[in-house]
Formats: C-alpha cells, structure tokens, sequence
C-alpha cells in the first residue's frame, strides 16, 4: 500500500523557450533588459524547444505501455502546454490522455525583476539586489514576485491534490525549472542548503526527466525514491541539442 502516493512520478521541464533564447542574447551584449515583448505566461517554445518536446514524447512512447505516464498535468504557462501537448501527441502516454492545467505549476513570479538581466536588476534596484544578495534566493521574494518558500507552499497543495485523485497510478507534471527544484526539495524532505547545493550543481535541462517511484519499503512505509534526475538521454538519442537556460524572464535564479 503507498499511503496514497503516485505509483510514479515523473517530472519534466519545458524545452527550450523564446524567453530562454532572449535572455541569453541580453546578457551576452550586457543589456540590462531582455528583449521579449509578451508576457512570461505567453513565451512560446524556440524551434529547438519544439523539437526537444517532440524528442522527449517519443522517448515516453518507446516505454512499454504499462510503465508509460497515465495522467498528465502541466503549467499554464504556453512552453510548458506545448511541451506536454508534444509528449501526448507522440504517443508518450498509456491510454486516453485529458491534459490537466493546474496555476499550482506554474513559474515562480519575478515580480519587479520580471524582465530584467543581473547586469538590470543591480542597476535598477541595487537595494533590492543587496537584500536578495544577504538573505538568499530561497528566502528573498522580490516585491511582487515570489520566493522559493512561495512556489514550495503552492506546490505541497499541489502535491496533496495529486496524491487524493491519482493515487496508484503514473504521474507526469510538465513544469518549470524552479518547480523541479522545489518538488526535489518536498518529496525528499531536504534543507534549505541541501536544495541550494543540488541547484548549483548543475542546470536542470530543458526537457530534462525526473522520476520518483513510491513502493513501500521493508516496514511497509512509502517513502519518495528518486530514480532518474536530469535525465537528456532522450535528447541524445534524437539528436536535440540539450539547453539549459536558467529561467526565462529574468536574469536571477
């Protein structure tokens, strides 16, 4: 019995995103403002996104039927539906799929520092800057956007509601780097450096895969076991080049 977990749970960043694309184009010229003329929730995929999304979905269908994802929930956000409408459509899921859009998985908010590079954020608001330098990105929650601590409250709701309507059956969540993160940070029950450690580390990569199982160990306990992390063999095998941008909107991590 898995005391109403997932029976897996595979988490999957979107692919490359236009956002991606402009904010490293503003920071190699030193720009101070990345050149993107729509709204985080509305940047597309880049044409390599595209073809990494489709890569990764029919990595998912080469699975057998009964290990491939049942359910499948994404961000609104429009890099994050097209990633999860390109796995769905190369057959990467087993059985009748309803797409499930959930707020609860969506980038973590910037706030002011939506749009602006490091070089901009330290410019514009150098106080800010300052505190954010002191008190951490895990804690600090520029003003109108979110912290760490932010996305992790809104993401353990989201957890809850998984584990009560899709309990013993394969989960797939479509996401955002820092939602990645956080998931990590929940399901393994880490510490604030711990997370912080993984995160400098290494990139998570776009279209990067991730998967816990949840069986029961020997005193019959479900305890999350991560079994694949940062994975872009998928990516490999296709011939997709792998990216890893840091988020999309802003220069800041």
């Amino acid at each position: 019995m898995r005391q109403n977990w997932p029976e897996a749970l595979w988490l999957v960043r979107h692919g490359q995103s236009q956002g991606n694309v402009a904010r490293d184009a503003a920071d190699e010229a030193g720009l101070h403002e990345i050149d993107i003329d729509v709204r985080d929730v509305d940047v597309p995929l880049s044409n390599l996104g595209h073809s990494q999304a489709e890569a990764t979905g029919r990595w998912f269908a080469a699975l057998p039927a009964a290990e491939r994802p049942e359910v499948i929930l994404t961000s609104p956000y429009l890099r994050a539906r097209q990633t999860a409408e390109a796995i769905c459509k190369a057959g990467g899921m087993s059985g009748p799929v309803k797409l499930v859009i959930d707020e609860r998985l969506r980038e973590r908010e910037f706030g002011i520092f939506d749009r602006l590079t490091s070089l901009g954020i330290r410019d514009k608001f150098p106080e800010e800057a300052a505190h954010r330098s002191k008190l951490g990105k895990f804690y600090h929650r520029p003003p109108g956007g979110e912290s760490w601590a932010d996305v992790i409250l809104r993401l353990r709701s989201a957890m809850n509601t998984i584990n009560l309507h899709y309990c013993d059956r394969r989960v797939l969540i479509v996401c955002h780097q820092v939602v990645v993160l956080c998931m990590r940070y929940i399901l393994e029950e880490l510490t604030e450096p711990e997370i912080l450690a993984i995160d400098k580390k290494a990139e998570i990569l776009n279209c990067g895969i991730v998967r816990y199982d949840f069986e029961p160990d020997a005193t019959g306990v479900c305890v999350p076991k991560l079994e694949v992390w940062n994975h872009g063999a998928p990516l490999e095998a296709e011939g997709a080049a792998k990216t890893a941008e840091p988020d999309a909107m802003t220069g800041t991590r």
